[in-house]
C-alpha cells in the first residue's frame, strides 16, 4: 500500500531531455513565425499562390506524410520498447523510424529535382519562394532528426538503454514527433489549403 502511494504521489517529469524541450520549442516558434508570414502574403496574393498550388503534386506529398506520421509511430514503439526492457525490439523500431525518414528525404529531393529541373527557384515568385524555404528549411530537420535517432540507434546498440534509463530514446522521439507535427501543418497550409 505504501509503494503505491509514492507512486502516485511521485511528480510526473517531461519526457526526454529538458534542454531538448526548449529547442522544440524555439524551432515551433520559428516555423509559427513562417507560417503566419505566409499566411500574410498568401492573403495579398491569393491567384499567385493557387496557381502555384496547382503545379504541386499531392501524391508524392501525401505518402510524405503517411511515411513522417509512420515514423513517429515507430519512434514511439522504441520508446515503449525500451521502457518494457525490450532493448531488441526498441533497436528495430528505431530502424524502423529511420527507414521513413530516408523515404520522406527521397520523395523530398525527387521534388525538389523536377522543381529546379523545371527552372523553379527561390526567385521564381512569392509562392515557389515560400515553397522552397518552408519545405527545404524542414527537409534539413527531418535529416537531424535522423542523425538524432541513428546516434540513439548507436547508443542502444552498445547497450545505453534500459526500461530504467531510456531518456535518451523519449528526447530522439520528442524531436521526432516535432518534426512530424511541423509537416502536418506545413502540408495544411502549402499543399490542400485554398
Amino acid at each position: 500500500m505504501q509503494t503505491t502511494r509514492l507512486a502516485a504521489s511521485a511528480p510526473r517529469t517531461v519526457p526526454g531531455d529538458l534542454a531538448m524541450w526548449f529547442f522544440i520549442l524555439a524551432e515551433l516558434a520559428v516555423f509559427g513565425l513562417f507560417f503566419a508570414i505566409y499566411g500574410v502574403v498568401r492573403a495579398r496574393q491569393p491567384e499567385l499562390f493557387a496557381a502555384g498550388q496547382q503545379q504541386l503534386s499531392l501524391l508524392p506529398a501525401i505518402i510524405n506524410t503517411l511515411l513522417l506520421i509512420a515514423g513517429s509511430a515507430a519512434v514511439a514503439a522504441a520508446v515503449r520498447s525500451f521502457a518494457a526492457g525490450r532493448a531488441r525490439h526498441g533497436q528495430r523500431w528505431l530502424l524502423a523510424s529511420l527507414a521513413c525518414g530516408g523515404g520522406f528525404l527521397l520523395l523530398k529531393s525527387m521534388e525538389f529535382a523536377a522543381k529546379f529541373g523545371a527552372g523553379i527557384t527561390l526567385s521564381s515568385n512569392d509562392f515557389w519562394m515560400f515553397y522552397l524555404a518552408l519545405t527545404g528549411f524542414h527537409y534539413l530537420h527531418v535529416v537531424l532528426g535522423m542523425v538524432i535517432i541513428a546516434a540513439v540507434y548507436v547508443r542502444a546498440r552498445q547497450g545505453a538503454y534500459d526500461a530504467a534509463n531510456h531518456v535518451g530514446v523519449e528526447t530522439a522521439a520528442a524531436y521526432w514527433h516535432m518534426v512530424d507535427l511541423v509537416w502536418l501543418v506545413l502540408f495544411a497550409l502549402v499543399y490542400v489549403a485554398h
